[in-house]
């Protein structure tokens, strides 16, 4: 597939609010991209707590544990294990990644709006791979740092898709805080919330990020009651 139907297809996805495959493709298209990087995954922290919300696999360890993910994701700062074998700043997280099969890593931020924040962690099995690595750098999809660009469209192309993660991140965050005003208003559990909103916006024929848009819009104005009446009307 080409750069510009990936982009394309990338851009459907989300206008679609499909969280998990825009998110998957993304990971999956670092992977590919940046050099000696064997794994990606994105973990977001919200006011329900810390989550991973997407990966390439099945990593072998939890990237919750209390390591560079976690102070990451809490302090909106990067974090690098250059050598976890070397590097003993988060002992247990270390070990963790070498019974995995990991030698580095490498944590940055997101840019996102709101309360919410997330970051992007890359692994590699091999120690000292993104030293040379820059937060733009990798958020563009690019090689290492000092390896030049193959061309212009890649780099535009490149902050295209990362605007298009960010729109995806906002998406999330503003469909799961209608997701809580519904569960907190009606008694829903999170299923049934989403559920709800589903369905609501189907009925409707509104995406579902500008019906959640209209609910937070509609409750920071003390409307939220009528308008959450009429979305979950059976």
């Amino acid at each position: 597939m080409t750069v510009a139907s990936e982009l394309a297809e990338f851009s459907r996805l989300v206008a679609d609010d499909d969280f998990s495959s825009t998110t998957a493709k993304f990971v999956n298209r670092l992977v590919k991209t940046i050099p000696g990087c064997d794994d990606a995954l994105i973990t977001v922290r919200s006011g329900t707590g810390v989550e991973t919300v997407q990966s390439t696999g099945d990593l072998g360890f939890d990237p919750l544990a209390p390591g560079p993910i976690v102070e990451s994701v809490t302090f909106r700062e990067p974090r690098q294990l250059g050598d976890v074998l070397a590097d003993q700043r988060w002992p247990a997280f270390a070990t963790q990644l070498v019974n995995a099969g990991y030698r580095s890593c490498l944590t940055l931020p997101l840019s996102t709006r709101g309360d919410e924040s997330a970051v992007l962690t890359l692994l590699s099995r091999e120690e000292g791979q993104f030293d040379e690595s820059s937060y733009d750098v990798v958020l563009l999809l690019t090689l290492h740092a000092g390896v030049a660009f193959d061309n212009a469209a890649i780099y535009h192309d490149s902050l295209e898709l990362v605007g298009q993660l960010r729109t995806a991140l906002r998406t999330r965050s503003l469909i799961g805080r209608a997701q809580g005003l519904l569960m907190r208003d009606r008694g829903y559990d999170s299923e049934t919330a989403f559920a709800a909103l589903r369905q609501a916006s189907q009925n409707r024929n509104v995406k579902l990020r500008d019906l959640a848009a209209q609910l937070v819009a509609a409750h920071e104005a003390g409307d939220f009651d009528e308008l959450a009446a009429e979305i979950t009307a059976a």
